[in-house]
This record gives C-alpha cells, sequence and structure tokens, in this order.
C-alpha cells in the first residue's frame, strides 16, 4: 500500500491572518466549511434519479481566547459594525507548496466572560462572501 502524501496531517504551524493580522497564537480552531445543497428525486423507472447540486456557501468557524485587549481577536471582532467585512487569508499548514485560501468574512460580535475557574474562551461562525480563493504558499 502507498502512503498518502501531501495532506495536512496534525494540525498546527496554521496561519489565520484577519485584516493583516495573524491570530493563529489566539486561536484553537479555524476551519472553512461548505453547505453544498444537493436534490434528488426519484424517477418512477430502476435506479432512475434526477440530482441537482447547488453552488457551495461557505463558513468560518474560530475557536480561541478571549483577548479584549489590543491586538485581540475578540476585540476586533466586537469592535468591528456587524456585517463589516474583514479580509482574511487562511493556510491550512505553513510551508513553500501548501494551499492557502483568502476570502472575505461578515463581523459579528462574540460573548464575553465563562464558568469561574475555567479559560475565557469564544467559539464563532463567520459567513464567507462568495468563495474562498485558493492559492499556494510561495
Amino acid at each position: 500500500m502507498v502512503a498518502v502524501t501531501g495532506h495536512i496531517g496534525v494540525l498546527r504551524d496554521m496561519t489565520v491572518e484577519i485584516e493583516a493580522v495573524d491570530y493563529a497564537n489566539q486561536l484553537t480552531r479555524a476551519r472553512l466549511v461548505p453547505d453544498t445543497p444537493e436534490q434528488v428525486l426519484r424517477t418512477l423507472v430502476p435506479d432512475g434519479a434526477i440530482s441537482d447540486t447547488d453552488s457551495s456557501v461557505w463558513t468560518f468557524e474560530l475557536a480561541g481566547v478571549q483577548k479584549t485587549a489590543a491586538g485581540g481577536l475578540l476585540k476586533l471582532l466586537n469592535e468591528s459594525a456587524p456585517g463589516a467585512l474583514l479580509d482574511v487569508e487562511f493556510i491550512p499548514k505553513n510551508g513553500t507548496g501548501n494551499a492557502t485560501y483568502t476570502f472575505t468574512v461578515s463581523a459579528k460580535p462574540v460573548p464575553i466572560g465563562g464558568d469561574q475557574g475555567n479559560q475565557a474562551t469564544f467559539e464563532v461562525v463567520l459567513a464567507v462572501q462568495g468563495s474562498p480563493v485558493p492559492g499556494t504558499v510561495s
């Protein structure tokens, strides 16, 4: 059996630049997620089906620590007007020749606070405008 090559492997050494600032050191999750609706209509003949696949709608899932001071992603999201457009460059695995994705997300505020004695974290799902544009790390 041939070993799989070119896969991301263990997720570490990411870049998540939002408005030209890398927030990877504040994040525990960064994930681009497509939602691609598909309709299938079964016909009356055996194995008959008519299918239609629609365009994908993308979201960008983030989870991280609550840094409310200068340079914090939580601060940026909460101080941006809801719906403000933020430019993103996402590199799931740094290294020459690896994939990079650029796109724009709509800002929205995230919760602040949490349970006594626990790390203060947040999770947010941001809407991507259009589709991510793939590229390659040079």
